[in-house]
């Protein structure tokens, strides 16, 4: 069997994918729409065959060709369209063909061990990627004229990036050094009362789903300032939803991400028991005791816009959460704008302050 798979549509021929506005597959040729469950059976079995012996699970399968510099984390395969040379890291999971621009999924790399438990389809698709990144440049009156002009994207990507998900519960004993002040004045005097106290919290919590993505191409900054995701609407993974997307393989364990997700527990955690200190002045930390307790860890893929945009030959990245909405990036700045406008708060605080002055 083939190393990739390619969906096709049994009325055309043509190469279909995942619609995020119908939620079904869809040929864009015939315009025919398939439930995913009718693709179901079909993505089993292309899996269940690629499950190959190990001594074959180096290899790329029947149908592909290994490139000589595979070593160096490139890999080749062969479109089953229109037999072109498709070149990927060695961490690909789903592109598209460069020649027939027909989607195309790596088989190995969602199979056994790397197959991922839950995947939250595209609601959003590219135009509305578009279409956010305009609204993010609107009011920003440091933004570079020529910035916001349409034609500086260079690049639109729908891509599923691979996250992992920890259930965990945490045991916590925090203690806090509390004061209250009171103050009041009596003839001459002003009197302040501080009041010292000793705060003790201990309680289970629990976390669910709490993400770490799995890739290094990716920021985990940017990654992180995505959520929330809603996970009410994950569903059991299916290579169909792939189809017209890319993705990659995790290259962190669930183990190289541990130490990450455990210290946002524990913020978490000491947020969570803090909050309910309320009413005094100030509140320090004086002793935790934080106990986590392994749940389970589940593998997922989760979906992302990332737009890319060059200015003055330095490229700034986008991201927009595929399911919400939500976006996030960084702007640059026009200098000379924020001079002028530093210039006119200024002068207008000097006039201000002249005019007091010929008032008194």
């Amino acid at each position: 069997m083939s190393g990739i798979l390619e969906y096709k549509c049994p009325c055309c021929g043509g190469a279909i994918r995942f619609d995020s506005a119908a939620q079904k597959m869809k040929c864009p040729y015939c315009d025919t729409e398939f439930d995913l469950d009718t693709l179901k059976q079909f993505d089993e079995e292309n899996l269940e065959e690629d499950q190959d012996p190990a001594w074959k699970a180096d290899n790329v399968t029947q149908g592909s060709e290994e490139l000589d510099g595979e070593r160096d984390g490139l890999v080749s395969y062969v479109c089953e369209s229109c037999g072109g040379e498709i070149v990927a890291d060695s961490t690909m999971a789903a592109s598209s063909c460069p020649y027939c621009g027909n989607p195309v999924i790596v088989l190995k790399q969602l199979s056994g061990m790397l197959r991922p438990d839950l995947v939250i389809p595209f609601k959003l698709d590219k135009k509305e990627a578009e279409g956010r990144l305009r609204e993010h440049l609107k009011g920003k009156v440091l933004l570079p004229s020529l910035f916001k002009r349409e034609n500086r994207i260079r690049e639109v990507k729908g891509i599923y990036v691979p996250f992992w998900l920890y259930d965990c519960e945490a045991q916590a004993d925090i203690r806090c050094r509390a004061t209250r002040l009171r103050s009041w004045r009596s003839g001459d005097y002003d009197y302040l009362e501080t009041q010292h106290f000793l705060l003790c919290r201990s309680g289970d919590i629990a976390f669910d789903k709490v993400p770490a993505d799995g890739s290094l191409k990716m920021d985990d900054a940017l990654m992180d300032s995505l959520e929330p995701f809603d996970y009410s609407e994950a569903v059991d993974f299916q290579t169909a939803y792939l189809a017209g997307y890319f993705a990659d393989k995790y290259d962190q364990s669930a183990e190289d991400c541990a130490p990450r997700v455990n210290s946002r527990m524990r913020t978490s955690t000491v947020n969570s028991f803090m909050s309910t200190m309320i009413g005094y002045a100030s509140c320090v930390p004086e002793h935790m005791n934080i106990r986590l307790r392994q749940g389970s860890i589940r593998y997922a893929l989760l979906p992302v816009w990332l737009l890319n945009t060059v200015y003055k030959g330095q490229t700034y990245t986008f991201a927009m959460n595929g399911q919400t909405g939500k976006f996030v990036g960084d702007l640059p700045m026009d200098r000379g704008k924020a001079l002028g406008i530093a210039g006119g708060v200024f002068a207008a605080v000097t006039l201000i302050a002249w005019l007091v002055m010929l008032m008194f």
